[in-house]
């Protein structure tokens, strides 16, 4: 063997070798990556479980998917506030008299939202500590019949930063339920947009997919927001569908009468126009002077190009 093969030889084995150190090298990177994000991501669903712990101070099942025990009025009181006789509705009873009954229905409406206000489930939370935990923490979120109940925070400058950072300010998932600063921190906007991923792990906002099911939104259910000056925000669900995935904020100027009018109307249509899950309550019609809240989510199937969106009034502004 000649000088020129030996060194063409010696070459040959040495592209091998750097080869299979640098696919070492990005074997233990990876390894590293996924230990650190598991390492992140445990850490963080073990604080979740600890504040979601000491700021409860009643019993709520997560497990609770129908809704009832919360929202629906029982049998007696339903009679009293309705005035129904032999167990005609106030409809049936209004064109038996030629009424059009308009009016006892919005008292009925008026009652049952004042009785969902009444049992919202209390809380006693150590704003305190919260902040000790992440001063960005600025409300709380809980929705009975999933596993939501969690902090809700906003970054002072950067609109992405929860998206990929947890509570502690790790890197990873599963992040944090935050709002962007095109939201003010008061739920004073006409529509303020909270956002979470869809874990395969039944946390942040994966189990919001439950109103997929049509019953779960024809069903009364409610979404809570604790915020620092002790009020109990209320919001009643009458959405829940899949829609493209733009900036709600940034595309729809909701602030403008006009557009948040044909907003709310697109909503309302979503079940004739959409094509994916549209599950909307058309007893339940939001007008300009409603507030709404939107959770954001990713579909089932994480498709980039859409979002699954649950929506509710506000019943106490």
């Amino acid at each position: 063997m000649n000088s020129s093969e030996k060194s063409k030889n010696s070459g040959s084995g040495n592209g091998w070798l750097i080869a299979c150190i640098a696919f070492l090298l990005i074997a233990v990177a990876g390894c590293v990556w996924i230990v650190v994000h598991f390492k992140n991501s445990s850490a963080a669903n073990t604080t979740y479980e600890t504040l979601a712990e000491s700021n409860n101070t009643s019993e709520q099942s997560e497990n609770n998917t129908s809704g009832e025990d919360s929202s629906d009025l029982g049998q007696s009181d339903a009679s009293e506030l309705s005035g129904t006789q032999g167990g005609l509705s106030p409809e049936g009873l209004a064109q038996a008299s030629g009424e059009d009954g308009s009016e006892e229905t919005e008292e009925i409406t008026d009652a049952r939202n004042l009785e969902a206000v009444d049992e919202a489930p209390d809380k006693g939370i150590d704003w305190d500590k919260l902040h000790d935990t992440n001063p960005d923490i600025y409300a709380w979120i809980n929705v009975p019949g999933t596993s939501v109940d969690y902090p809700v925070l906003q970054h002072a400058s950067d609109n992405e930063y929860y998206l990929m950072h947890n509570l502690d300010g790790s890197y990873g998932y599963p992040g944090v339920i935050y709002t962007e600063n095109y939201n003010s921190k008061d739920f004073t906007d006409p529509n303020t947009v909270l956002y979470g991923h869809n874990m395969d792990n039944t946390t942040m906002f994966s189990t919001l997919h439950k109103f997929s099911d049509p019953e779960m939104v024809e069903n009364p259910h409610y979404i809570y927001i604790y915020t620092e000056d002790g009020r109990t925000l209320v919001y009643e669900i009458f959405a829940a569908y899949e829609y493209p995935s733009i900036h709600l904020l940034i595309n729809f100027d909701v602030k403008n009468e006009y557009i948040y009018e044909q907003y709310l109307r697109n909503i309302q249509n979503i079940d004739i126009t959409g094509t994916g899950v549209a599950n909307i309550r058309h007893d339940i019609e939001p007008t300009v002077n409603d507030r709404i809240i939107t959770l954001s989510t990713c579909t089932t199937d994480h498709d980039a190009s859409e979002r699954f969106l649950v929506v509710g009034v506000l019943l106490n502004p």
